[in-house]
């Protein structure tokens, strides 16, 4: 998958962002807990994930 697309998507849906591209497992999890408590640290988590 384009690597900009995926960096697009982890700023405004960073849960999709990281199941595209590690499918599901535990960082989808941490990232959707993240995402429900705070935006932001799911976005970072997110862009991380992606960019690694």
């Amino acid at each position: 998958m384009n690597k900009v697309l995926l960096i697009v998507l982890a700023i405004f849906l960073p849960p999709l962002a990281v199941l595209l591209k590690n499918g599901v497992g535990k960082d989808l999890i941490i990232n959707i807990v993240l995402c429900l408590l705070f935006y932001i640290p799911g976005v970072v988590h997110a862009l991380w994930l992606v960019t690694k």
